[in-house]
């Protein structure tokens, strides 16, 4: 059993860190449409892996098959809802984030007017 708790743990914190940097990166983007990707992969990939150390953790019991129909839903609704939101958002007009280098090299979103000197 201590080699199954070790591997529980080792997903355990695997899918934190990755919740935790992905996080990170939601508050350092740019823009909405690179903030919902980073969205929908930390969500997945952490998601996943802690519900796997959980379902390491479970043993064969009941547990373990919800755990798993948890996880069968999550790999499914994820992408699909990033992807409704991306779709909405540029159906309702929202314009992705673009690096435009003018003289001073700083970003701007595409249609935003250049700033007079």
């Amino acid at each position: 059993m201590l080699a199954l708790d070790i591997l529980s743990w080792i997903l355990l914190g695997t899918g934190t860190i990755f919740l935790l940097i992905g996080s990170v990166g939601l508050i350092r983007l740019p823009d909405f449409f690179t903030r919902m990707h980073a969205a929908g992969l930390i969500d997945t990939l952490g998601a996943g892996l802690i519900l796997t150390g959980l379902m390491v953790e479970a043993g064969w019991s009941l547990n373990l098959a919800k755990l798993a129909m948890i996880v069968l839903f999550l790999l499914f609704t994820s992408p699909t809802s990033t992807h409704a939101l991306a779709h909405a958002a540029l159906v309702h007009g929202l314009k992705p984030w673009q690096s435009v280098k003018d003289d001073r090299q700083s970003h701007k979103m595409v249609g935003d007017k250049p700033s007079s000197p």
